[in-house]
């Protein structure tokens, strides 16, 4: 498309200016992160879920809620699905040190390593470096500021931005 002489002179003396602006300018662009938060088994009590997953969308996160009762497959399936960066884990029934590992492994298996997954709920302190050690990266209990959830997710933008 040619530029009219009036544009092209405008367009030449305001070029640094236009460039310097906020709205182009690289570093201000964010990938919008998405996040799945699941519940796996049987555990029938989602109330933390819901806040974790409710402030996520408030904090400016794009945030999906499996519902409960999610097996580790349907889990995997969804967050492949929905291109996710994070999943979010939930469980109160003592179940974590199968369904947790079971579905990182998964993950795994169907190429979607890249996928940072994380945990919460009623988990005892002394699970917690077994659980890393199989590939969730941080556990979140019970009494946790949502802040410290948003700083874990901002400390890892990066690694989700490629």
């Amino acid at each position: 498309m040619q530029l009219s002489a009036k544009s092209a002179t405008f367009f030449e003396k305001n070029s640094a200016s236009i460039k310097n602006r906020s709205f182009y300018r690289e570093d201000v662009v964010k990938k919008i992160i998405r996040i799945l938060i699941a519940k796996p088994g049987l555990d029938g009590h989602d109330r933390g879920a819901k806040y974790v997953a409710r402030a996520l969308k408030d904090a400016g996160y794009e945030v999906i809620y499996t519902g409960i009762r999610q097996t580790p497959e349907a889990i995997v399936k969804t967050a492949i699905q929905e291109d996710v960066d994070f999943v979010g884990l939930s469980l109160l029934s003592g179940a974590h040190n199968e369904l947790f590992p079971k579905v990182v492994r998964l993950l795994r298996e169907q190429q979607a390593s890249d996928i940072i997954v994380f945990g919460g709920g009623v988990i005892p302190d002394v699970d917690i470096p077994q659980l890393k050690d199989n590939g969730i990266e941080i556990i979140f209990t019970p009494g946790t500021p949502i802040s410290d959830v948003i700083q874990f997710i901002e400390a890892n933008r990066e690694r989700v931005s490629r």
